[in-house]
């Protein structure tokens, strides 16, 4: 087989008839490893279109583009139009086209405008007519734009001063139809008349809406035309409605219409409004309906709707009043108010009812409790309300000095009593959890110490305790909540209880070694002085056995404990008695003094109140409660001539042998947990007196440390040290007993000014 030379790759492209000579391709017999370069050159001429070809396309394609106007088929395929197009641009006739486009679209967009011009339809009739003229204008521009696509993507994007096709259909369209006077008022008029029908409840064609607005914003005239009188509407309809509404309704259902016109106002900016409208709009509603009227909602709605705990409109209220300025700094101060006034009212007790005394903690704790509820379900924990919350507590609760924290000591002592079975120890924990919030908007907080551990010192010696836990409990809450210093004392009674359990466990087993006086059992409760509530002595008529087990105890406590002084109780004191009754023996749980009283009716059957008196030595008052404990209560062991709730120097008592009860051992003793008024008194005053020394360190301390000042600087200080109310005048006192004793003097020269004397 003979070799036959290689042909070159590009040698079927040559030809003798293109006036080329053939010759052999620079790539035959190229060496291997070497490259060589393939130069294609221009025509020399460029190629030229047909002397009446521009006119003839120009022909073709207005006929196509005003077919489209028309509606007809276009007798020419839109590829051929294409190509057309790109023939004409390609031989720089773009600006031509593009004019004669202009002009011929131009012509058709004026011929419209006459059938708008006429008086003959109703407003939605118009709005429909320009509807189906804009949706015919853009269907046509979109087809005009695809035949012309080459001439869009080529001189006007190489000519920024050009508007694209569909720009300039929109000029047009603007220029010769909207911006017409009377067609732009019919149109605008006409879609602000839908929208107010929409506004009064009736159904509208929402997609002509939506069309036409759109349309507005493609032009570019929605803001200036339609959206600045769209809004001026808006602000008139709702200034009214405002206006009429907060006079023929109440607030709840003034807040709710506030509510649904928000939602509606809404459903339009999502269904046909452009979004830009949506903050004026919605500022504009909120400033008409809630803003203008802010001040009557709240006072006509606030206090209401807290009274009937509204919790679902008190919420609405919140999220409403959230959406304008100040709205919820004025609900605040509005609730504030409410809370300030409604609290006054359950502290305050004018007429000294009693029974509205009693109710008071639990009435606050209630009140707390609802507050809390509005607060974190209907505002949002919001943190003014929660500090709101309290000032008003603290507010209210001091406006009666004292009472509030005597109340809320004997309330918790109600509630930490042996008998008390409303709660579980969960229960009662929680309890004790808002006792506490409570116990802090208190000022005078040594008022609530001396009632409380009054009535703990009652508890714990009468064996009423519910639980030594809760006791416990409340006594770390207090601890946590105002220091080691405030409950230091109350420590040392429980300790002093634990120590007692401890020496009368050994004075038993002493007992084991002496004969023991009578058939009874003692057992004693050694308090250290400094810790319990002071008590006055009462020197009574005990009976001998008593005073011998008194001595056998006291030579025991002073041989372990040498230097210490016993000194008894008598008003603290308890007994069991065993009684015999015609129905069969009872226990008797009873106090010291009812025990003197019963034993007398061993060696005799009927006594005077006066020989009673005189063989015990109770004190007249005391006494008065003793008896009346015994012969007019439940448990009547004792029978009273004559009958009666009241007890009388002249009454006679009986031994009732006719008693009877259900249970085998009575307790008669709950007279000793009973306060009296002169027990009150006492501990009210002993506040008063301790304050007084808290009040004359405080002067000396900062007169100490300052040395010279004046009064006015001296009474600020004060102020800022001292943890309980005070007036001026109390301080002015003390600080006279202060220069009397000699611990600061007063300036010669300036009246005003004290000196510190070291």
């Amino acid at each position: 087989m003979n070799d036959s030379p290689k042909r070159a790759n590009f040698s079927a492209l040559t030809s003798q008839s293109n006036g080329l000579n053939r010759h052999a391709s620079p790539l035959v017999n190229s060496k291997p490893g070497t490259t060589r370069k393939l130069i294609i050159k221009n025509f020399k001429e460029k190629p030229k279109l047909p002397d009446n070809y521009q006119h003839e396309t120009w022909l073709k394609l207005k006929e196509a583009v005003e077919a489209i106007h028309t509606s007809h088929s276009i007798k020419a395929s839109l590829e051929e139009l294409y190509q057309a197009v790109e023939n004409l641009c390609s031989h720089k006739v773009s600006t031509a086209l593009y004019d004669e486009l202009k002009l011929v679209c131009e012509c058709h967009v004026r011929s419209n405008i006459h059938q708008f011009l006429g008086d003959c339809v109703d407003s939605e009739q118009f709005l429909k007519h320009m509807n189906v003229c804009w949706q015919d204008h853009c269907r046509q521009m979109i087809m005009i734009r695809s035949i012309f696509l080459f001439l869009d993507r080529t001189y006007v994007l190489q000519n920024s001063a050009v508007a694209s096709i569909w720009d300039m259909g929109l000029e047009l369209f603007r220029l010769h139809i909207i911006s017409n006077n009377t067609v732009q008022t019919r149109t605008i008029d006409g879609l602000l008349m839908l929208i107010e029908r929409e506004r009064n409840g009736e159904a509208i064609d929402r997609q002509l809406l939506k069309n036409l607005l759109r349309m507005l914003s493609d032009l570019q005239i929605y803001q200036s035309s339609f959206e600045k009188k769209f809004l001026e509407k808006t602000d008139c309809l709702y200034a009214a409605e405002g206006q009429r509404l907060m006079q023929e309704r109440d607030v709840p259902e003034y807040l709710s219409h506030v509510d649904k016109r928000l939602h509606e106002e809404n459903e339009r900016l999502l269904h046909y409004l452009d979004q830009t409208t949506r903050k004026p709009l919605i500022s504009r509603v909120e400033y008409q309906l809630l803003a203008q009227h802010l001040s009557s909602i709240l006072q006509k709605g606030v206090e209401q709707l807290l009274e009937m705990n509204k919790i679902s409109i008190l919420t609405l209220m919140y999220q409403l009043l959230g959406r304008v300025k100040d709205g919820l700094k004025e609900m605040c101060f509005t609730f504030a108010i409410y809370l300030k006034k409604k609290g006054k009212l359950i502290v305050t007790n004018p007429e000294g009812d009693i029974e509205k005394d009693k109710d008071m903690v639990q009435q606050l704790l209630d009140f707390k409790d609802q507050t809390e509820n509005i607060i974190n379900t209907c505002f949002a924990k919001n943190e003014k309300f929660v500090n709101a919350t309290k000032e008003s507590f603290e507010y209210f609760i001091n406006q009666r000095q004292n009472k509030p924290a005597e109340l809320i000591a004997k309330y918790v002592d109600s509630k930490l009593r042996a008998g008390n079975k409303e709660a579980t120890e969960e229960e009662l924990e929680r309890l004790l959890d808002k006792i506490m919030v409570l116990f802090r908007f208190i000022h005078g907080k040594d008022v609530f110490e001396a009632f409380y551990k009054k009535d703990l010192a009652k508890r714990l010696l009468v064996g009423k305790s519910a639980s030594v836990d809760a006791e416990k409990s409340m006594l770390s809450k207090l601890k946590q909540e105002c220091g080691g210093g405030f409950t230091s004392k109350l420590e040392g009674m429980f300790k002093d209880m634990e120590l007692s359990k401890d020496i009368m466990l050994a004075f038993k087993q002493h007992m084991t070694s002496v004969q023991a006086p009578g058939n009874i059992e003692m057992t004693v409760n050694i308090l250290t002085m400094g810790h319990w509530p002071t008590y006055i002595p009462m020197d009574v008529h005990i009976p001998v056995e008593m005073v011998k087990f008194q001595e056998i105890f006291k030579k025991f406590y002073l041989g372990k404990h040498s230097g210490r002084k016993l000194q008894w109780q008598s008003t603290l004191g308890h007994c069991v008695l065993k009684a015999s009754f015609a129905e069969g023996k009872k226990e008797l749980q009873v106090s010291l003094f009812q025990t003197l009283c019963l034993l007398m009716f061993n060696d005799g059957s009927d006594f005077s109140f006066e020989e009673i008196k005189q063989a015990t030595a109770i004190e007249e008052s005391e006494l008065r409660r003793t008896l009346q404990s015994l012969a007019c209560g439940k448990a009547r062991v004792l029978a009273k001539m004559p009958k009666g709730k009241d007890v009388d120097t002249r009454d006679i008592f009986r031994f009732n042998d006719d008693f009877k009860h259900k249970l085998c051992r009575i307790k008669i003793n709950q007279i000793q947990m009973k306060e009296t008024p002169e027990e009150n008194t006492s501990t009210t005053e002993r506040v008063f007196h301790d304050r007084q020394y808290q009040v004359d360190a405080a002067i000396v301390r900062i007169m100490k440390t300052r040395k010279t000042l004046s009064h006015t600087l001296l009474i600020s200080e004060l102020y800022n040290q001292l943890k309980f109310p005070v007036k001026p005048s109390d301080l002015k006192k003390r600080i006279e007993s202060l220069i009397d004793r000699d611990y600061m003097e007063r300036d010669k020269d300036v009246a005003n000014q004290y000196h510190y004397v070291a």
